[in-house]
């Protein structure tokens, strides 16, 4: 298929939280680096009146099994991810407790709001099959919510506090 339509499709499957084609360049660009590397290549050319012409793509032999080798390696390894969130917190101590709670309160409101997306996405009447990233995603922010809420519990009660003379001694 063409690349307007892997996008519309991806969208359609509610697929684009797992996959990032809010970019229509960056799958472009993707397209030009598994040309590259042999593990798709040019089908034909399409034309729709009214539309330009379409480049179509297929998955070449060496895709097929290149996608299936990275499928099981990601299914089966647990790769070293650096994602923001961690960082962030570990730089808690840089913000007074007052902002950091008012951080992480606003990051509970946008986690609330992502689960009731998530929830209406999985009302979808489809084999759990096809919904098992999405469950996935839910479970993974469900307990981020949960520890961002005991997070905030402890910054209101005051079991979780510092200021620069703690900081400083407690080094």
């Amino acid at each position: 298929m063409h690349p307007y339509r892997m996008q519309q499709l991806i969208k359609e499957r509610n697929k684009e939280e797992v996959i990032n084609v809010k970019q229509r360049a960056s799958l472009y660009q993707t397209i030009s680096q598994l040309l590259r590397a042999g593990l798709i290549a040019f089908w034909e050319t399409e034309r729709q009146e009214g539309f330009p012409e379409r480049t179509l793509y297929r998955v070449t032999d060496e895709g097929q099994e290149t996608a299936l080798m990275w499928l099981r390696e990601m299914l089966s390894t647990p790769a070293q991810e650096f994602p923001e969130f961690p960082a962030a917190v570990s730089l808690l101590p840089l913000l007074t407790p007052e902002d950091a709670l008012h951080q992480m309160e606003i990051r509970e409101a946008r986690l609330i709001e992502q689960k009731a997306r998530l929830d209406e996405e999985r009302q979808v009447n489809l084999p759990r099959l096809y919904l098992l990233e999405a469950e996935y995603m839910q479970t993974v922010l469900e307990a981020e919510l949960r520890w961002v809420r005991s997070v905030i519990a402890d910054l209101r009660s005051g079991q979780l506090t510092w200021d620069q003379d703690w900081m400083q001694h407690s080094q």
